[in-house]
């Protein structure tokens, strides 16, 4: 304990919060969308929130892939901005717009084909018909959320991280706005009801594309990495060394994110009420995971400075330092969820059984916020590290080997309802989170 109090972990512990705390409020943009569209539209009835909640779980399936691809960038830049490599930067903010702009492209062709694939999900009838054209609406706004994110990944690696933020803060601003305006028509806006809410969501996201893009074109600081710049010269290696990162970066949020989104459509067996419970606990858990990613965020950038010094001791406290400051936020929340768990759920929904639903997951929602802080900055320190591969294949394995398979056993087979979901998923995150920080524990000491 007296290392972990020591000037270097001291030193870490502010450096890490300095650079984190602007991401952290930009990552929790990203998911507060999803939550002011619940409550909102909770507003409308429980049919609705249930449509929601079942088109969110598609789309943050997607979403986290999206924004985990873009996070290849991050460490590559941070590890060239500490050798003062202003070339190889110049090359990587090129690369990622490219890869950033067709991948929000074929992200929403795929789900846009898809999206009827709900009708067989076993799923209320009149959710569904709701849930399709919510979803493909939302989709759109995944090409521009990617050329957000491309830029804004790009900014954090050389430790820009402030615009991103008030970028984001911005969007949300308007997002709620427009959501008051569009659903219940007011100001002379026609009232779209649901529909409304996912064209809000859309609006912003574009605005927040153009904004990014605006500030690193103009903006001084980022002049040298445009000169000559053009979309000629296509580097197959870089490329591959982006995608190298980023893809497994991709699919480790996808396993996790994909195993709760599955269990929507498992809740969905049992009841819309449970279903639109599920939804708000959710909302509120992703709230705080978004937060301790952007110490993933943070981890993964400082780790990669030291990796691009070959500091190993800095690389050490880097990582170490970021999961202290995780358990801390996320004892915080843990207890904020238990002291508040009969108040939270009334901001989302009028529902008597509804809110009781989710009053009873956000208790064993605090149980596993220390385990799901931990195992999103493992993945951020090992992403540092540019180890992406084992990291993918651990979240396979807790999610969906066992996390999943316990949440249908326990929530199905021993008849325990939606918390016996939730019991399973809890399982999940805590094996990923012990592996995960074994794993750095291992890397970290051979590098």
């Amino acid at each position: 304990m007296s290392n972990l109090l020591s000037n270097n972990y001291l030193k870490n512990y502010k450096a890490t919060f300095i650079l984190a705390f602007p991401v952290v409020l930009s990552q929790l943009g990203h998911i507060l969308v999803g939550v002011v569209d619940t409550a909102m539209v909770g507003q409308i009835g429980t049919v609705e929130q249930a449509a929601v909640a079942l088109s969110n779980s598609l789309y943050t399936l997607v979403l986290v892939f999206g924004l985990g691809v873009s996070y290849g960038i991050t460490p590559l830049v941070a590890a060239a901005d500490s050798s003062n490599n202003f070339e190889e930067n110049a090359a990587l903010l090129k690369h990622g717009i490219i890869i950033n702009t067709i991948l929000g492209i074929l992200l929403f062709v795929i789900l846009f084909s898809i999206s009827p694939l709900l009708n067989f999900f076993n799923q209320k009838q009149e959710v569904v018909d709701l849930a399709i054209p919510f979803l493909n609406v939302m989709m759109l706004g995944m090409i521009p959320l990617c050329i957000f994110s491309g830029f804004k990944q790009f900014t954090e690696g050389l430790s820009f991280t402030g615009i991103a933020m008030l970028i984001t803060i911005g969007a949300n601003l308007l997002n709620i706005l427009l959501n008051y305006l569009m659903i219940f028509g007011h100001w002379g806006f026609p009232e779209m009801g649901l529909m409304g809410s996912c064209w809000a969501s859309f609006i912003s996201r574009f605005a927040m594309a153009i904004a990014m893009f605006a500030y690193v074109y103009y903006n001084k600081s980022f002049k040298k990495y445009w000169q000559g710049f053009n979309f000629r010269n296509i580097s197959k290696e870089l490329t591959k060394k982006i995608l190298g990162i980023g893809v497994p970066s991709g699919l480790q949020w996808f396993f996790e994110v994909g195993a709760f989104a599955f269990a929507v459509i498992m809740i969905g067996w049992i009841s819309p009420d449970a279903q639109a419970a599920h939804q708000i606990a959710l909302s509120l858990a992703s709230t705080t995971y978004m937060m301790a990613s952007g110490l993933s965020a943070a981890a993964s950038v400082r780790v990669g400075n030291q990796l691009g010094l070959k500091n190993r001791e800095g690389i050490r406290s880097a990582g170490f330092s970021a999961f202290v400051m995780v358990l801390i936020f996320m004892s915080t929340m843990a207890i904020t969820f238990i002291l508040f768990q009969n108040f939270l759920p009334t901001l989302f929904s009028k529902e008597t059984n509804v809110i009781a639903i989710s009053s009873s997951l956000l208790v064993i929602a605090a149980f596993f916020q220390l385990s799901d802080g931990i195992q999103v900055v493992g993945l951020g320190a090992l992403r540092g590290v540019k180890d992406v591969k084992i990291p993918t294949i651990v979240t396979l394995i807790a999610y969906w080997l066992i996390g999943l398979p316990m949440s249908y056993i326990l929530g199905f087979k021993l008849h325990l309802g939606v918390e016996g979901v939730w019991y399973g998923l809890s399982m999940g995150l805590t094996i990923s989170a012990i592996l995960l920080f074994w794993r750095f524990n291992y890397v970290s000491k051979r590098i």
